[in-house]
C-alpha cells in the first residue's frame, strides 16, 4: 500500500472505512426566470427546471391557465411519454405558448409545448441547454449563460464589466 493510500484512508477514519461520497450530490437545477406574455407585456416569475431529459420546452398547463398565456393550437397533437415510458396523464400535448424568456441579462422568445408537468411549472430541455450551452455549477447550483447563440439577444454587458474589473 503506497503512503498516499494510507494517508487517505486515516483521513477516511480508518482502515475500514470507505468514502463514497465527497459532496451532496444535486439532483436538478433550477433557474429563476422572467416570463413576459407576448400579447400583453405582462411577466410572472417562475422557477424553471434545468432537464437535460427533456426533448422540448415545456409549461404546466395550470400555470398557463393560472397565469393567463395566451394559448395556440397545434395543427396535430404530439404524444407524451414519461420518463417512466407510460404516456403522460394528462393526455397529448395539443397547445403551445409563446413568450419571452428574461435571466441575467439575456433574452429570448421561445415556444413551450402545454402539458401536464405535477408540481414543476416550467422546464427548459435539451434543445434550450444545447442552444445555450450553459456554465453550470452543480455544487452550488448556479447557472451562468456565457455561451448564448447571437439570436437569444444575450447583453454583453455583463462580459465587458468583469472584464473591466479583471
Amino acid at each position: 500500500m503506497t503512503k498516499k493510500v494510507k494517508e487517505l484512508k486515516e483521513k477516511a477514519g480508518g482502515e475500514g472505512r470507505v468514502v463514497r461520497r465527497t459532496m451532496r450530490p444535486l439532483r436538478a437545477v433550477w433557474m429563476k426566470v422572467g416570463l413576459e406574455k407576448v400579447d400583453t407585456h405582462e411577466g410572472v416569475m417562475v422557477d424553471v427546471l434545468l432537464d437535460s431529459g427533456a426533448m422540448g420546452l415545456f409549461m404546466n398547463k395550470e400555470f398557463v391557465e393560472k397565469n393567463g398565456f395566451k394559448i395556440e393550437r397545434l395543427e396535430r397533437p404530439v404524444k407524451v411519454m414519461n420518463v417512466d415510458r407510460m404516456h403522460n396523464k394528462g393526455g397529448d400535448i395539443t397547445h403551445e405558448v409563446t413568450c419571452n424568456i428574461y435571466y441575467k441579462g439575456h433574452r429570448e422568445r421561445a415556444r413551450f409545448d402545454v402539458c401536464s408537468l405535477g408540481r414543476t411549472e416550467v422546464i427548459l430541455g435539451m434543445p434550450w441547454l444545447v442552444a445555450h450551452n450553459p456554465e453550470i455549477d452543480w455544487e452550488k447550483g448556479k447557472v451562468e449563460l456565457t455561451r448564448c447563440p447571437p439570436w437569444c439577444g444575450k447583453s454583453n454587458e455583463g462580459k465587458e464589466e468583469v472584464k473591466r474589473r479583471e
